[in-house]
């Protein structure tokens, strides 16, 4: 097994091969790479893009897929999971867009 160093920003989520911040659940869609050099490269390069971004860097093993192991209280599920919770129970709460604002019997009789 050999080690491999991977990027994880303030909100638990880990840098992607696209650049884009995940879950961790999909272990091969993370960015990792065995050279620190490399890490310490792309988290500067990260957080001058978007300075406030937080990233550690964090060396991990790897499994026989050649995959990063990583502890289950690392995966983060608090930040994106209640982040779509939020999302869903605020559209329950909040009338609908599409809804009009009143309707005809909220007005009175008109003179014609």
């Amino acid at each position: 097994m050999t080690e491999l160093y991977i990027l994880q920003n303030q909100e638990g989520l880990f840098l992607g091969k696209q650049k884009d911040w995940l879950d961790g659940r999909d272990r091969g869609a993370l960015y990792k790479t065995p050279h620190r050099d490399e890490a310490v490269n792309l988290k500067v390069e990260v957080s001058a893009k978007d300075f406030e971004q937080r990233i550690t860097i964090h060396s991990c093993q790897t499994d026989e897929r050649g995959l990063p192991v990583i502890g289950a209280d690392a995966v983060s599920s608090g930040p994106v999971a209640s982040k779509a919770a939020e999302v869903e129970s605020s559209a329950e709460e909040s009338p609908s867009a599409d809804a009009p604002a009143s309707t005809t019997d909220d007005l009175p009789p008109s003179e014609s």
